[in-house]
C-alpha cells in the first residue's frame, strides 16, 4: 500500500505541473480502473507527511472519482460493497480532522454520497455525528458540524416531497435536541473565552456553523424542536448581531469570524421573514432595528462587504412583505435610508478603484454578470428597487433629489457623477434586467433617453473623460438598449465601436460587451435591430481590432482571460453570416487557429474557448459550402493535433465542428482525411468520457451515410451497433444511441440489417419494460416509423419490423403498436417527426401484408391516426438548422454538465425524406397509386374498416 500511495502522490503532484499535467491525468485515469483506488486517495489525504498541495489534489481527485464512480443511474453501487463501507466509515473522521481547504473537498464528496445513501443506506451517520460532538473542543465540534452542514445544505434548493420530508424528520429526530444544546454550549464558551483570541475565534466559528444548520433544518418546514425554542434562539441571534470584541478591532481586509457569524444570522433572518411570517412576524420589527444599527455601525472596509450585503438582503426581504414594508412608507425614513445606507454602499470606494486598475477583468465580471450578488452595490440596488416596487412615486421623488445633487457636484467631481448615474440606473429599471434585452420596463416617472442625452452622451466620446465615466456611459447604453429605437441605435453604434480603441482595459471591454449585446438585440418580430447590412461596413475593421485586443498578450492564461472580446467576435460572425467572405476570411481563420494553438496548451477559461469554438462554428455554418474557401484545409491540422494530444476540453467541440462540416457537405462521400478518424472513433476509449458521447454520436451519424460501402467492406457495422448497445444501456446516453441507430437504419438495406435486427429490437423492447421516459418512447416510435416508411426499399417496411419482433416473442407486436406507436405518434410535435409518421402510416396502409391480413383492426386504427396527422399537414423547412432556437442565441451555456453544445453547429431535427415537400399531395398520390395497383383494395378497405365520417375525410385523397 505504501508504494501505491507514493506512486499516486507523484502522479497527483505531476497534475499540478503545466508541462506534464496531461500525461499525469491520463495515468491517473488508468489508476482509477484499479481496485481500491478511492481508498488509496483517502490514504494520501490522511498522510500528514505529504505536502499540503498533494493532499488537496488527492481530496479533489477523490471527490471527482466519487462523483462519477460511486453509483450508477439506478442507484446501485459501482464500487465493491467493502470499499463503500470503508469509505463511509473513514471519511467522516478524516474530514473532521482535515485542514479547511481539504474539508471543503471532502465535504462535497460526502454530499455526493449522501445524495444516494442518506439516510436509508447510511442511517447511522446522524447518530455518529451527534456522538462526536464535543462541548470542550471546538476543533472536533466544528469538523462534525461541517460534515452535517455539507449533508443538510442539500435540502435548500429542493422542492418538498414525501421522501425529503422523511429524511428531514429522521435528522431532526436524532440531531434536533443536541443541536439546541450546542447553541447554549457555544454561547457559554464564547463568553468564557472572550479574552482568548484562538478559542474565541474557534467558538464563534462553531456558532456560525450552528446558525447555518439552523437555516438548513428550517429550509423546508419549521421543525417542532425549533418552533418550541424559537424565542430563546431569537435572543441568541439578537445577542450576536450586537456582539463586539476589541480582539477583532484593526483587521481591515478579510472578514473575521464575527462578521461571518453576523452574515449567517442575516441569512437566517431573511429565510424566516420570507417563509415563516406567521411564526416569525412578531420578531421582524425588532430585528429590523437591530440590523439597521449594524449597518449604521460598520464602515466601508472590505471585511464588512459580505455582512453589509446580507444585512441589506434581510431588509429587502422585510420590504417584500407588505405589512412590514409599511415601516419604510415615509419620506423622512426613505430619505434617511438613501442617505445613510444606499448612497454609502453604491458610491465607489478605494477598493473598487484598485480593482478597476489592478484586476480589471474581475471588476467587469463582478459588475456585469451578477457574480456580485453579495456585493454592497448589488444589495443596495436590490433594496432600493424593492422599495420602489412598493412606493414608486415617493421613492422616485426622494432619490431624484439626491441624483440632482450628485449631478451638480459631479460637474467638478467625477466620482459624484458616478454615484448619480448609478442611482438613476437603480430607480429607472423596473423588474429583472434580462441578459437578452436588458431593461424591458422602465419607471414611468423618469425619462431614460433625456437623461442620457443631457448628462451622459458627452462622456461617450469626450476627450479627457475619466475611464469610469466612459464605462458609465457605455453601461447605460448596455442596460437600456431595448429602450432605444433602431434609428437611435444607428447613430449610437459607431461611437460605441470607437470606444474599442480606448487604451483602458475596462473601457474597451465594456464597449465589446455593449456591441455584442446590441448585435444580439431583436424586435418583437425576432428581427435584429442592427442586421447584417448595418454592421457589414464596420465588420472587417471591427474583427481585426478585436483580434488585436485578444492577442495583446500571447501567453495561454492571458490570451484567454477576456471572454467578452471573444464573445463579440463570435457575435459579429453570426450576424454577418457569409459576409465574412468579404472581410478577409483567411485572416479571420488564421487568427482563430493561432488562438486555438495557444490556448490548447492550458485551457483555463471555459467561457472563452466556448465562444472561440462558436466563432469557428459560425464560419462552418455560413461558409462551408462556399467555393471561395476550403475550411477543412484550415481546420484539419490544428484539430487533429487536439485529438492527438488529447486536449480533453476541446475534443467535444472538434467533433461537433467535424460533424457539421460533413452534414453541410452535399457530396455523398467523405474527405479522405476523415477516413483515418473512423477507426479511432469506433474504439472504446473515446466513449468513456461522458462529454465526448454526444459529439461522437453525431459525428458517427454524419459519417455513416457517406461511408456505406467502406463500413460494409471493413466490417465496421457491428462495432457501430456495439456502440449503440452500450449507449442505450444508460439513460444519459440513450438519445445518442438512437441518433446512431437512425443513421444506420436510414442507410442500410434490410438484407444488411437482418442479421442484427432481432438483437436491436430486443434491446429496444427491454428498455420499454422498465418505466421508460416519454422521450425514450418518442425515439422508439421514430425508429419504428423510419423502418416502416422505408417500405419499397429492399427488405424494409412495417412487415420487416413485425417479422423480427414476432421472432422474439409471439404476438408481441400488437401491444407494442397499440400502446407505444399509436399514442406516442399522436403526440409528435416536430414537423419532421409528424411527416415521418404520415409516410410510415401511408406505406403501412398501402404496402403491409401483415396489416392487410393479420392486423385488420390495426389497419383501421392506422388509417384513423393518419387522418389525425393530416388534419394539420406537417410543413418542414428545408436546410441546415431548421427548427432550432434563434440562431444568435448562444448564451444558455451548459457549463458543468460535461458537454456544451455549439449552437452555431446545432442542426434541426433530421428529415429522413427531404424529397417529400408537399406531404398532403404525396399521401394522395401514394394512396391512389396503391389503390390502382391493387385493383381498388385500398378503397374497399376504407369502406369496410373505418367509420363513415372518416371515410368522408379520406375520400378526397383517393379521388
Amino acid at each position: 500500500m505504501a508504494s501505491e500511495i507514493d506512486h499516486i502522490a507523484q502522479l497527483l503532484n505531476a497534475t499540478l505541473d503545466a508541462h506534464h499535467h496531461r500525461r499525469a491525468e491520463n495515468a491517473l485515469k488508468e489508476e482509477a480502473k484499479k481496485p481500491k483506488y478511492a481508498l488509496v486517495l483517502l490514504r494520501v489525504v490522511s498522510t500528514e507527511d505529504q505536502p499540503a498541495k498533494t493532499r488537496l489534489a488527492a481530496a479533489l481527485a477523490f471527490k471527482n472519482f466519487i462523483r462519477h464512480n460511486y453509483v450508477d443511474e439506478e442507484g446501485n453501487y459501482k464500487l465493491p460493497v467493502d470499499d463503500v463501507q470503508t469509505i463511509k466509515r473513514e471519511l467522516v473522521g478524516l474530514m473532521i480532522s482535515a485542514p479547511p481547504t481539504i474539508q471543503t473537498q471532502l465535504g462535497e464528496a460526502i454530499s455526493i454520497i449522501a445524495d444516494s445513501d442518506f439516510w436509508e443506506r447510511w442511517d447511522t451517520l446522524t447518530k455518529d455525528l451527534v456522538n462526536r460532538l464535543s462541548p470542550t473542543d471546538f476543533k472536533i465540534t466544528n469538523g462534525v458540524l461541517e460534515v452535517a452542514h455539507s449533508i443538510f445544505v442539500r435540502w435548500r434548493p429542493l422542492f418538498s416531497s414525501n421522501e425529503l420530508n422523511r429524511e428531514v424528520l429522521h435528522v431532526v429526530g436524532t440531531f434536533g435536541d443536541p443541536f439546541i444544546q450546542m447553541i447554549s454550549v457555544a454561547d457559554h464558551q464564547i463568553e468564557a473565552n472572550k479574552n482568548n483570541p484562538v478559542a474565541l475565534k474557534g467558538w464563534l466559528e462553531t456558532m456560525s456553523l450552528l446558525i447555518r444548520l439552523f437555516y438548513d433544518l428550517s429550509c423546508q418546514d419549521l421543525p417542532p424542536v425549533i418552533e418550541t425554542h424559537l424565542q430563546p434562539i431569537t435572543l441568541i441571534l439578537h445577542k450576536y448581531l450586537s456582539y463586539t470584541n476589541a480582539l477583532f478591532d484593526g483587521e481591515e481586509d478579510d472578514a473575521t469570524p464575527l462578521e461571518t457569524l453576523k452574515s449567517d444570522i442575516c441569512d437566517a433572518l431573511q429565510l424566516f421573514t420570507n417563509k415563516y411570517d406567521d411564526d416569525f412576524g412578531s420578531y421582524v420589527q425588532e430585528f429590523t432595528n437591530n440590523v439597521w444599527n449594524v449597518l449604521s455601525s460598520i464602515g466601508p472596509q472590505k471585511r464588512y462587504d459580505s455582512l453589509t450585503s446580507k444585512a441589506l438582503q434581510f431588509l429587502t426581504a422585510v420590504a417584500s412583505v407588505r405589512r412590514h414594508a409599511e415601516i419604510f412608507n415615509n419620506e423622512q425614513v426613505l430619505s434617511t435610508i438613501v442617505e445613510k445606507v444606499v448612497i454609502p454602499n453604491v458610491a465607489l470606494r478605494e477598493s473598487d478603484l484598485e480593482m478597476f486598475e489592478d484586476e480589471p477583468i474581475e471588476f467587469i465580471r463582478r459588475d456585469l454578470e451578477g457574480s456580485d450578488t453579495d456585493s454592497r452595490r448589488r444589495a443596495a440596488t436590490d433594496f432600493l428597487r424593492k422599495l420602489l416596487d412598493n412606493f414608486e412615486m415617493l421613492v422616485t421623488k426622494v432619490v431624484s433629489e439626491y441624483i440632482n445633487y450628485y449631478l451638480e457636484t459631479g460637474k467638478s467631481n467625477w466620482k459624484a457623477k458616478d454615484t448619480a448615474v448609478y442611482l438613476f440606473l437603480a430607480i429607472a429599471a423596473k423588474g429583472a434586467v434580462t441578459t437578452a434585452q436588458g431593461v424591458k420596463t422602465v419607471n414611468s416617472h423618469v425619462n431614460v433617453v433625456d437623461f442620457f442625452s443631457q448628462h451622459i452622451a458627452s462622456d461617450l466620446l469626450g476627450e479627457g473623460v475619466e475611464p469610469i465615466s466612459k464605462v458609465d456611459a457605455i453601461k447605460y447604453l448596455h442596460d437600456f438598449r431595448s429602450q432605444l429605437s433602431k434609428s437611435q441605435w444607428e447613430g449610437a453604434i459607431q461611437p460605441l465601436i470607437q470606444n474599442l480603441n480606448s487604451e483602458n482595459y475596462v473601457v474597451y471591454t465594456y464597449a465589446a460587451i455593449a456591441v455584442e449585446r446590441v448585435l444580439f438585440l431583436t424586435n418583437e418580430q425576432g428581427e435584429h435591430i442592427l442586421p447584417r447590412a448595418d454592421i457589414q461596413p464596420y465588420a472587417r475593421a471591427l474583427l481585426q481590432h478585436l483580434f488585436t485586443l485578444v492577442e495583446k498578450d500571447t501567453s495561454p492564461a492571458k490570451l484567454q482571460e477576456n471572454e467578452f472580446l471573444m464573445k463579440c467576435i463570435m457575435r459579429v460572425l453570426i450576424v454577418i453570416k457569409d459576409g465574412v467572405l468579404e472581410c478577409d476570411i483567411e485572416s479571420v481563420l488564421d487568427h482563430l487557429i493561432k488562438i486555438t494553438n495557444v490556448i490548447k496548451q492550458n485551457p483555463s477559461n471555459p467561457r472563452f474557448y466556448y465562444y472561440h469554438f462558436e466563432a469557428i462554428g459560425a464560419l462552418v455554418r455560413f461558409c462551408s459550402t462556399s467555393s471561395k474557401i476550403k475550411l477543412l484545409d484550415y481546420l484539419l491540422k490544428p484539430f487533429v493535433e487536439i485529438l492527438t494530444e488529447d486536449v480533453s476540453e476541446f475534443v467535444p467541440y472538434v467533433f461537433q465542428i467535424f460533424a457539421a462540416l460533413l452534414e453541410l457537405d452535399p457530396s455523398t462521400t467523405i474527405p479522405a482525411d476523415f477516413k483515418v478518424l473512423i477507426d479511432g472513433v469506433l474504439a472504446p476509449a473515446p466513449w468513456e468520457t461522458r462529454g465526448n458521447v454526444p459529439p461522437l454520436a453525431r459525428f458517427i451519424s454524419a459519417v455513416i451515410p457517406k461511408t456505406k460501402k467502406e463500413l460494409l467492406e471493413g466490417q465496421k457495422l457491428e462495432p457501430i451497433l456495439t456502440i449503440f448497445q452500450n449507449l442505450l444501456a444508460s439513460k444519459k446516453t440513450e438519445q445518442n444511441a438512437f441518433d446512431i441507430l437512425e443513421a444506420v437504419t436510414g442507410t442500410f438495406t434490410g438484407d444488411v440489417l437482418a442479421p442484427f435486427f432481432k438483437v436491436i429490437v430486443t434491446l429496444v423492447f427491454s428498455k420499454l419494460q422498465s418505466n421508460p421516459t416519454d422521450s425514450y418512447k418518442s425515439r422508439v416510435a421514430r425508429f419504428y416509423h423510419l423502418v416502416s416508411a422505408r417500405a419499397g426499399e429492399p427488405g424494409l417496411g412495417a412487415d420487416f419490423f413485425i417479422k423480427h419482433a414476432e421472432d422474439i416473442q409471439a404476438n408481441v407486436f400488437t401491444p407494442f403498436y397499440l400502446t407505444v406507436i399509436l399514442p406516442t405518434t399522436s403526440q409528435f410535435a416536430r414537423p419532421v417527426d409528424r411527416k415521418l409518421g404520415v409516410i410510415s402510416y401511408t406505406k403501412t396502409l398501402c404496402d403491409s401484408e401483415a396489416f392487410a391480413g393479420r392486423y385488420m383492426k390495426g389497419w383501421g386504427f392506422t388509417c384513423n391516426h393518419l387522418l389525425d396527422l393530416l388534419k394539420n399537414p406537417p410543413k418542414v423547412a428545408a436546410g441546415f438548422g431548421d427548427e432550432i432556437v434563434n440562431e444568435a442565441d448562444v448564451d444558455d451555456i451548459g457549463f458543468g454538465i460535461g458537454f456544451t453544445p455549439l449552437n452555431t453547429c446545432k442542426r434541426g431535427p433530421r428529415d429522413d425524406f427531404p424529397d417529400i415537400v408537399e406531404v398532403d399531395k404525396w399521401v394522395s398520390e401514394y394512396l391512389k397509386a396503391a389503390n390502382q395497383r391493387t385493383g381498388g383494395v385500398i378503397a374497399r378497405f376504407i369502406t369496410q374498416r373505418i367509420a363513415p365520417e372518416a371515410q368522408a375525410v379520406l375520400a378526397p385523397y383517393l379521388s
